[in-house]
């Protein structure tokens, strides 16, 4: 199976912004060691529980820091720029780095409201255009003159350079529809909701048009993953990041507790409950456990490629999920 690395730059308790960049740096050094497809940095604004804000930065050092694995974003909240850039940006990133980016793209706005309006400093921001803004970036890298007025008089630089990826997030039958239709990668976010679908996997492929991007359907699919070489020590580096979806259902926002913060927490029989049915986003378990779902999620949904999250506290933790991943599936 091939395997690929999300990573959101997670502030765990005890470690500071700074420290998570670096460990993503280190995630992305050891990735590429092991053989991982590739590595994506979300975007995430007013939070201080994850230090990536500015994946597309974060990716230029990634790049220079490894030797083969792809690196991209997953993704650039477009919402927020303009396509001019935004093919200006991933056009830099491959020129020097040619075969090696993904340009990830993703609809949602990786904050709340006061984040969206200082992005678009205090303007409307714009939410019902992202499949055109979307249309028209992919235009202005393939050094194409836009549909967009606004866009095609002007030209994206550089120019005449090796394309990166495209890929479209999504979580829904209408974004696979779209992704097909614009020959871009299709990446199911499985860790938001769940709701992975063979319907909606399939509706992407029969879509799908060959493009300048990529000649043929490729999909993946992003999920939450907890592992070890037992099932016991699994549980117990899981259960923070357990604690902390349940508060975020709650409304409240924190640092992740550490293992044994967690393991002593006080939980209601209802806390429990929420827990047990959150692990249908975040999967549990010893290594070849976990393994054996992902082969049988892929044999049964038709991905191309597994993409994986993980947030265990202590940063040797969290490396030896991707290690045991891939001593498993490789």
């Amino acid at each position: 199976m091939r395997l690929s690395i999300l990573d959101q730059a997670p502030v765990t308790k005890g470690n500071t912004a700074a420290d998570a960049l670096k460990k993503a740096e280190e995630l992305a050094v050891l990735g590429d060691e092991l053989g991982y497809h590739r590595m994506w940095m979300a975007e995430h604004h007013a939070t201080t529980v994850f230090a990536s804000s500015a994946p597309e930065v974060t990716a230029a050092y990634l790049t220079a820091k490894t030797k083969s694995i792809r690196i991209g974003t997953g993704g650039v909240m477009m919402m927020h720029y303009s396509p001019l850039k935004l093919a200006e940006v991933f056009k830099t990133l491959s020129a020097f780095s040619p075969g090696r980016i993904d340009f990830g793209v993703g609809r949602a706005p990786g904050g709340d409201n006061y984040s969206i309006y200082a992005l678009s400093e205090g303007r409307q921001p714009m939410v019902n255009n992202m499949y055109e803004k979307f249309d028209t970036t992919l235009q202005l890298i393939s050094d194409e003159v836009p549909d967009d007025d606004l866009y095609n008089k002007t030209i994206a630089t550089p120019s005449k350079i090796s394309l990166p990826e495209a890929w479209l997030l999504g979580s829904s039958g209408n974004s696979a529809v779209q992704a097909g239709r614009r020959g871009v990668g299709y990446s199911f976010a499985q860790f938001f909701n769940g709701e992975m679908s063979k319907e909606i996997l399939d509706v992407y492929k029969e879509n799908f048009q060959p493009s300048a991007f990529m000649e043929k359907p490729q999909i993946n699919v992003s999920y939450m993953v907890t592992t070890a070489e037992t099932k016991e020590e699994a549980e117990f580096e899981a259960m923070p990041q357990d604690i902390w979806r349940l508060m975020f259902l709650k409304g409240k926002i924190g640092q992740v507790l550490t293992p044994e913060e967690a393991r002593d927490y006080p939980l209601t029989e209802m806390d429990r409950m929420t827990i047990k049915e959150n692990r249908k986003i975040h999967l549990v378990g010893d290594v070849k456990e976990i393994a054996t779902l992902l082969q049988e999620e892929q044999a049964h949904y038709g991905f191309d490629e597994a993409m994986i999250c993980s947030i265990p506290h202590s940063q040797e933790k969290r490396l030896n999920v991707y290690k045991l991943l891939a001593q498993e599936l490789f």
